[in-house]
């Protein structure tokens, strides 16, 4: 009772709108666990959004929320976080919303490695309007935008996560709730740029390729004896098409962007001899 109580205390109040049968029922369900275990205070949290059925989250958990326009999550989290290093930011997203329009930010929150989780909802179509193809839906799956099939490979957001050089790389299932609460528990601690990507079910516009007993048929954890600082490793794991691994791919310690702010603060500060009339002929 007193664990449910815990939970509760994390919940707005506000009641989902997802689907029935909605995988993302299950990641929102993960989540907070992850935030009651990590004894999270809600004035200490950071939730933000874009724009389709993940963005929704923010409404349904007792945090500070900002729910932002198509694509743009990824920035606004950095903006969140530089302002207010002692937030724990927590960035959701779709795979139209992420990968798509907000595609182009992704690599350089991967880069510069900011001190956020950025949780992908994987469920390969765009549900909120309806069902048109994204940029993980599957080639030659029909859908209201590509009646006669795709004529594009899908991306895979974990390799794209691994090449970008994330430094925690991750990927979870929406019915795995244990593993996913752990995993999401691993990533924020990182200190870094945390990416996991969750793969789910979309009941009302992809029941082909995100149904749950194929995906179960297709998914294996990743091996035990897997060494995450390995990138190239990594990569053959996240890429691997005949298996769907779940589990840590990728972990690496380096300064996130707010240690080199640090440094580069004190480097300023040592500096300021110099005034401002040297900078000013530099550009001369």
């Amino acid at each position: 009772m007193e664990e449910q109580d815990k939970f509760c205390d994390y919940l707005s109040g506000v009641n989902p709108v997802w689907c029935p049968g909605c995988g993302y029922y299950g990641i929102l369900g993960a989540l907070v666990e992850a935030f009651v275990d990590l004894k999270l205070p809600s004035k200490e949290l950071a939730l933000i959004s874009g724009i389709g059925c993940a963005s929704r989250l923010p409404y349904f958990v007792k945090s500070y929320g900002f729910h932002g326009i198509h694509g743009r999550a990824l920035p606004i989290a950095q903006g969140v976080k530089i302002a207010n290093p002692n937030l724990t930011v927590v960035t959701v997203g779709g795979d139209g919303d992420g990968l798509a329009i907000g595609g182009g930010h992704f690599p350089h929150v991967a880069r510069n490695n900011v001190d956020l989780t950025y949780i992908l909802f994987n469920n390969a179509i765009y549900g909120m309007t309806k069902g048109q193809f994204s940029p993980t839906t599957t080639l030659f799956s029909s859908t209201k935008t590509s009646p006669f099939g795709l004529t594009g490979e899908a991306l895979n957001p974990s390799a794209l996560a691994i090449v970008y050089g994330a430094s925690f790389v991750a990927r979870g299932f929406s019915v795995k709730k244990e593993q996913l609460k752990d995993l999401i528990m691993q990533g924020i601690r990182h200190p870094g740029f945390a990416f996991i990507e969750i793969l789910s079910s979309c009941s009302s516009f992809n029941t082909t390729d995100m149904n749950v007993a194929r995906l179960l048929k297709a998914i294996d954890t990743v091996p035990a004896d897997h060494d995450p600082e390995n990138p190239v490793e990594a990569l053959r794991l996240a890429g691997d098409e005949s298996k769907i691994h779940l589990g840590v791919l990728r972990r690496s310690s380096r300064p996130s962007l707010e240690d080199r702010f640090q440094e580069i603060e004190k480097k300023a500060q040592r500096g300021k001899s110099h005034g401002i009339d040297s900078l000013v002929r530099q550009f001369a």
